[in-house]
């Protein structure tokens, strides 16, 4: 009693999930496909990561215009020979200079300057093509969980459906004195159990739209392209290309902290040069009310600080930086080669998971069920037919999945640099 109430239980459990999967399922027949491109352009769009890349370009920009400015110039004014002593007392001898310094920057400073926003605005440009790309990555394996997650409800329905057919079979058995009553309850529990797979995969498919939904920034009315998970390239044959790191975005981004480090080093022997300060004046003399002009120059001596000391330090950032680059070009050649057999590897498993197991698979338990029905085979065989077939057929899912996978990593981590630049 206990038994039959509990089976009841998960079939009607398994029946309200399914009806409502149904339901969205008949949505989605009338609602457009949303497919992984689109997916990608929308969340783009919405990513905080976007939004910090832009704000990072827009402050380098701003950065820019800062470092092509040139120094202000300075108003001055002084009053000479007053509160003194003799004919100095009081403001009668006051003599009152009124005029402006202009500060003139020699050495290259004001390009230099430029040249090192301009490489920070490269690297900020670089940023947000490597947010890009992270959020490509990131729609992808959402996405791939997504149709995965529908292709495993579909194929749990269709074991539920072959559940239900094994059981009736076993039923006719049964009733016809061919067969004890224990093949039926085995039938029975194999159709339970088919159920709660059924109400599983259909939660976990939920959960995987709403997360890809979550990182879309919108909901999920429509399906998904489901097809992807079936592509697979065109097999090849010949020796693997040897992976290399020039025009990636990683090797990119180092390429530009070097740029940066070397119009420091521009920058740090600009400064080393003394900046004049031309002061042209008006002074008017209180005791015969007279006005005379002023000129004044002035240079300041490099006697404590005369930027050695920057000079030092900007080149070893350089060193710093450079050696860097140099460790990154070696981990991201040893990242794509990585990348490159494990999506051959998943290639391969996803080829013989989708194509010859699945249809051996396949074939012994339409021949199973044949031979079961005909009275041939016995029960268990049956079972292990059909347990079979629902293994290798979440193993092929799984297995397009992986290579799906792989292959969004092998693309991010070979993803080209833009083009151009500001300099």
């Amino acid at each position: 009693m206990n038994k039959l109430l509990a089976a009841m239980l998960a079939a009607a459990s398994c029946a309200s999930v399914a009806e409502a999967q149904q339901e969205r399922i008949s949505a989605d027949t009338s609602a457009p496909i949303l497919t992984l491109e689109e997916a990608v352009a929308v969340a783009g769009g919405a990513a905080p990561s976007a939004d910090a890349a832009n704000a990072g370009i827009e402050a380098a920009q701003e950065n820019r215009t800062v470092a092509g400015l040139r120094p202000n110039p300075v108003a001055q004014a002084q009053v000479e020979n007053v509160a003194g002593t003799g004919p100095y007392s009081g403001l009668r001898s006051a003599e009152t200079t009124m005029g402006v310094a202009l500060p003139i920057e020699l050495g290259g400073k004001r390009s230099a300057r430029v040249a090192v926003a301009n490489a920070q605005l490269s690297r900020a440009e670089l940023e947000a093509a490597i947010a890009a790309a992270d959020v490509r990555l990131q729609v992808t394996s959402l996405y791939v969980e997504a149709i995965s997650a529908e292709r495993r409800l579909a194929t749990a329905r269709d074991q539920l459906r072959i559940a239900d057919d094994a059981l009736r079979a076993a039923r006719v058995r049964v009733q016809a004195g061919r067969a004890s009553p224990l093949e039926e309850q085995r039938a029975d529990v194999a159709r339970i159990n088919a159920a709660a797979s059924v109400e599983r995969a259909a939660r976990l498919a939920e959960v995987a739209r709403l997360s890809l939904a979550r990182r879309v920034g919108r909901p999920i009315d429509g399906g998904l392209d489901v097809a992807l998970l079936d592509r697979l390239p065109a097999a090849t044959y010949g020796p693997t290309v040897l992976p290399s790191a020039s025009g990636t975005l990683t090797l990119a981004a180092a390429d530009a902290d070097l740029a940066i480090a070397d119009a420091g080093i521009r920058l740090a022997r600009a400064n080393r040069v003394p900046d004049l300060n031309i002061g042209p004046a008006l002074r008017r003399l209180e005791a015969t009310n007279d006005t005379a002009a002023v000129f004044t120059v002035s240079i300041p001596i490099p006697l404590f600080n005369n930027g050695k000391a920057a000079v030092a330090q900007a080149s070893a950032e350089r060193s710093r930086v450079e050696a860097r680059r140099r460790m990154t070009a070696l981990d991201v050649e040893q990242a794509i080669a990585e990348a490159q057999a494990e999506a051959a590897n998943a290639e391969t498993s996803a080829r013989a998971a989708a194509g010859p197991a699945l249809a051996a698979a396949q074939e012994a338990a339409r021949i199973a069920r044949i031979g079961y029905r005909e009275g041939k085979f016995g029960q268990l065989d049956l079972l292990d037919a059909e347990r079979t077939l629902a293994d290798t057929r979440v193993a092929a899912i799984d297995a397009l999945a992986n290579y799906q996978n792989a292959r969004a990593r092998l693309e991010r981590l070979t993803a080209p640099a833009p083009h151009g630049g500001n300099q």
